[in-house]
């Protein structure tokens, strides 16, 4: 058996996507979040304030995608490791999501490689996600990263 987590064959799968998935934004999901995470801005929480704002309706806040959940994809890599940390996300915005937007949702495996740690072996892993909305309008891309070890 091998040492590597990240063998000739797991490295293959860059660029394997997900199935899409679709959410439904709600009202009550944005208003949600935006306490969740402590921000009274009133284009995340009051129709009324928001209609003289900038977008004219309700909008999410900015990362309102992570309540989307998380997609399975990961499985199919098989590192063989017990621990995964956070490593980050960068996200990118172009369009706001409102109350009543279908969000498609695809990630897609970006990158994979192998680093040492002071554990062992480590598996660096990245992947994008795109949201977008019933329009084809892309909305956010997130580019996130996992540290298997």
């Amino acid at each position: 058996m091998s040492d590597k987590l990240v063998t000739e064959q797991t490295k293959k799968l860059i660029g394997l996507e997900s199935e899409p998935f679709m959410v439904e934004v709600e009202r009550g999901a944005i208003r949600r979040f935006a306490e969740a995470i402590g921000d009274p801005n009133p284009v995340f929480n009051d129709e009324r304030a928001a209609r003289k704002a900038r977008f004219g309706t309700m909008v999410a806040p900015p990362t309102f995608c992570r309540s989307f959940g998380a997609v399975p994809m990961l499985r199919e890599l098989n590192l063989g490791t017990h621990r995964v940390l956070d490593g980050g996300s960068e996200w990118e915005y172009f369009e706001p999501i409102r109350p009543g937007d279908r969000i498609t949702v695809v990630s897609r495996l970006a990158d994979i490689r192998e680093t040492k740690g002071r554990l062992g072996p480590m598996a660096l892993v990245v992947v994008e996600t795109s949201y977008t909305n019933q329009f084809g309008e892309l909305c956010v891309t997130q580019r996130s990263t996992s540290i298997h070890y």
